[in-house]
């Protein structure tokens, strides 16, 4: 029997994954320089070698350890969310493909997919008050960028590998660095974007706006609340439960599913994801299930 729901599927996840390798291209093109004092929609390191733009994380931090507000970068990254909601995170985020990249691979390898619930996100609060937040302001150093992973992947890893000079400034604290990249990258394999869910300020900023942003998802009426769409979301959401969480990243895997769709604020009706793909109606045969054996909902 033809899935339709898995061709719709297979068409979005080709479309993301062609932007998300679109924007890593794009983000480390280092012919671009003068783009460098503009910071990026999405978590990327300026330290990178070929990075063309600024993190906006440090961005932020840079100008609390002033003793200012960085209204442009915020002001930018507000106007994003409140069209796009959370979706630059699922559709341009260099750091979160990796990380989708790195649970493809543990899938592969037969690995198990530990759930690790949502419920934990308050983890990101404490991430952003104390190291974007208060130790820049107290301290006047950006701790959030001394500890971050991608900063260590982009930044820290190749910058030592093309300064030899560097490797005797090597300590303790880049000892830590590497050591939360690896224990990161290893829980990749097995939790869906965990740094993402659990520690990613812009996520976190982007995440509010999903309340009000132009672009949300719908879910509708006749949704069982099987579960499918939490199995086929990257961010691990129960979509069924509550369509403009701040876990959504807006990626559409979900959309596979006939009472999920991509709706625009202000319509009743929202996009549909293809022709002929109501969201409300009877369920046809083999639309709305998942690949593999159901999953009870708790």
């Amino acid at each position: 029997m033809k899935v339709p729901g898995r061709r719709r599927g297979a068409e979005v996840t080709k479309r993301r994954t062609l932007w998300q390798w679109v924007s890593l291209v794009a983000a480390n093109l280092y012919a671009l320089p003068v783009l460098k004092h503009l910071p990026y929609p999405f978590l990327h390191c300026y330290a990178c070698p070929l990075a063309i733009g600024a993190c906006p994380v440090g961005t932020v931090q840079y100008f609390l350890a002033l003793g200012r507000v960085p209204l442009f970068t915020l002001g930018a990254l507000g106007a994003i969310g409140a069209w796009w909601g959370r979706r630059t995170c699922g559709w341009l985020c260099p750091f979160g493909f990796l990380q989708e990249l790195g649970h493809r691979l543990g899938r592969r390898l037969h690995l198990p997919v530990l759930r690790v619930s949502n419920r934990h996100a308050w983890t990101r609060w404490a991430v952003a008050a104390v190291l974007v937040v208060a130790l820049p302001v107290a301290l006047h150093e950006p701790w959030f960028c001394k500890l971050c992973p991608a900063g260590t992947l982009e930044g820290g890893i190749p910058w030592l590998a093309i300064d030899p000079g560097l490797r005797q400034m090597v300590g303790v604290l880049f000892g830590i660095k590497v050591a939360i990249l690896l224990g990161l990258l290893a829980a990749v394999l097995v939790v869906k974007r965990p740094f993402c869910r659990f520690a990613c300020p812009i996520g976190l900023f982007y995440g509010l706006t999903n309340r009000f942003s132009h672009q949300h998802l719908q879910v509708g009426p006749r949704c069982t609340g099987c579960g499918w769409c939490r199995d086929l979301c990257p961010m691990d959401h129960e979509v069924w439960r509550d369509p403009r969480s701040s876990q959504c990243i807006l990626c559409l895997e979900c959309t596979r599913c006939r009472h999920v769709r991509l709706a625009q604020h202000g319509t009743e009706t929202g996009t549909p994801s293809a022709p002929g793909h109501p969201l409300t109606g009877p369920f046809r045969p083999g639309e709305h299930e998942a690949p593999g054996p159901s999953r009870t909902v708790r």
